[in-house]
């Protein structure tokens, strides 16, 4: 008999859903037993670390991914990282296991009421009617993953993967594809705004980040000859952040990115948000005479966006139209200088994160993805370690802890020839340390610089700013070495300036051939300002 299981696995194939991610239950273990040869089984051992790995992996090879929870406790223990994964846009197919069908009037043990535990961060949930609707669920949860660029849930009672399957066509296109063309009319309305612009500057947005977003928007700013603005909060690149047009990062707060928008009349977002901010302040975004516009392929995203035009377009074909339509500009534009790095510490000075990020930066192959989740540090990173190829930056757009670790483990999983290092601050990496296991298990090369100031230093400086005192003790006495080891992850120690050129030289040349993961703990000392 050809089973509801027998059919779902065939969809999954279909749809490239062959790596499984998960931290199965009771409820789970009748998909898993006996799992086909052709599907690959990769645990964590907490559901922050499963979404999180798969969201690295379905970000480096740009199709979804495929996750597995467990009923209430564990698709609630992954709610966070399925909001990071939709703030991301990172396509996931979400099964998540569900008490036998018979009985769930009854509320038995481990049922769990789940459509609405994640709130509205799914780009669709659905619970089939019938067994034999599973595989057609598992089938538009891809396609809505994809269009859509989130988390889709598919919730299946246990007793479902036993039940025979329909002969019938499954109910989701095999294929699904979208138009990627440019609409002339549109074009002219964005070029003419442009055209009319004295002084523009773009803002470049993750949604950009492909070699195909990279080429065209490169090819609109060189015709444009301006500025180009990496946002502010961005989880990806989406401009070459070597290129002599890229201007820096957008700052945070009202107050200076008006002071930074100032010389330009129009600022035109390509597939960012415009204008994200952090915390509130007053005032307009933009100061009096820049007029605002957006080009993105998130709806969303347009509907939301204060702006005078918005259009709604696949990006890197609309970037191209454009770049051939509007008038090329001669007049050269003023760029801010980069900053500069940071002279070697003395003997008797600690080390500061910008001593440790102009080190990596020096020693980084220009097609290593960095992973970032260091807030305190954040922009001296950007700042040091310029973007030079597609992928090489990635962050979780949402803000919540815990996506470094385990996005870092998927992203080298699903690219084994791109080194991938992850820059983590030392409480950030306890929120998801155990994802260190599962790089130690699957033989997954990364590398985890964590630098221990021993503090939440963010929490400090916004304490700070609030004129009050923080009640939260150091946790200094914290060693994310011996947590990595006991994980069974190699681990080092760095509290000099030499042993940290030392151990960068020994890594360069294993970057893209290592198996083993690695940690540093570089102690540096605590930033004593935060303006993101």
């Amino acid at each position: 008999m050809r089973t509801v299981r027998d059919a779902a696995f065939d969809v999954m194939r279909q749809h490239g859903l062959t790596t499984l991610f998960a931290n199965p239950g009771s409820t789970e273990v009748a998909l898993l037993a006996d799992l086909p040869d052709d599907l690959a089984f990769v645990l964590a051992l907490h559901e922050g670390s499963v979404v999180g790995a798969a969201t690295g992996w379905a970000i480096a090879r740009a199709q979804p991914a495929l996750v597995l929870l467990h009923t209430t406790a564990g698709l609630g223990n992954a709610v966070g990282a399925l909001a990071t994964a939709r703030v991301n846009r990172a396509p996931l197919v979400v099964l998540v296991g569900q008490q036998d069908r018979r009985h769930l009037a009854q509320e038995p043990f481990l049922a769990g009421h789940l459509e609405g535990l994640c709130g509205e961060y799914p780009v669709r949930v659905e619970t089939p009617i019938r067994a034999q609707d599973v595989p057609g669920a598992i089938g538009r949860a891809a396609h809505a993953a994809t269009t859509r660029r989130g988390p889709a849930l598919v919730i299946v009672p246990m007793n479902d993967w036993a039940e025979p399957a329909d002969d019938l066509p499954v109910p989701a296109p095999a294929t699904l594809r979208q138009a990627t063309g440019a609409d002339p009319e549109a074009v002219a309305h964005l070029a003419d705004l442009l055209a009319e612009a004295h002084s523009p500057a773009l803002v470049a947005g993750s949604a950009a980040d492909t070699e195909a977003g990279w080429a065209a928007l490169t090819a609109l700013a060189e015709r444009l000859n301006c500025p180009v603005w990496q946002e502010s909060f961005g989880a990806r690149a989406g401009f070459p952040q070597d290129h002599r047009l890229f201007a820096g990062h957008l700052p945070g707060d009202r107050a200076r990115l008006r002071e930074i928008l100032a010389p330009y009349d129009l600022v035109l977002a390509v597939g960012a948000p415009v204008l994200r901010q952090y915390g509130y302040g007053e005032g307009p975004l933009a100061p009096a005479g820049t007029r605002l516009a957006l080009l993105t392929d998130d709806a969303d995203e347009a509907h939301r966006a204060p702006v005078e035009l918005a259009v709604l377009a696949p990006l890197p074909a609309f970037c191209a139209a454009l770049a051939e339509r509007v008038p090329a500009r001669a007049q050269a534009p003023a760029i801010p200088a980069r900053t500069a790095p940071p002279a070697p510490p003395r003997p008797d000075e600690p080390l500061r994160a910008a001593h440790v990020l102009s080190a990596l930066a020096e020693r980084l192959p220009a097609d290593a993805v960095v992973v970032e989740e260091t807030p305190s540090s954040r922009p001296e990173l950007h700042a040091l370690v310029p973007a030079r190829q597609p992928l090489d930056f990635v962050s979780a757009a949402m803000g919540g802890l815990g996506f470094a670790l385990p996005a870092a483990i998927g992203i080298r999983m699903a690219a084994p020839r791109r080194p991938v290092v992850a820059v983590v601050g030392d409480g950030s990496s306890l929120y998801q340390i155990q994802a260190l296991w599962t790089a130690v298990h699957y033989e997954v090369g990364a590398v985890f610089i964590v630098l221990a100031n021993g503090r939440y230093a963010v929490m400090d400086r916004l304490a700070e700013k609030h004129g009050g005192k923080a009640p939260w003790p150091a946790f200094d006495q914290v060693s994310v070495c011996s947590l990595a080891e006991s994980l069974g992850c190699p681990a080092r120690r760095v509290t000099r300036y030499d042993e940290l050129v030392s151990e960068l030289g020994s890594l360069v040349a294993t970057f893209e051939t290592r198996t083993e993961p690695l940690v540093l703990e570089v102690a540096v000392e605590a930033e004593t300002a935060f303006q993101p």
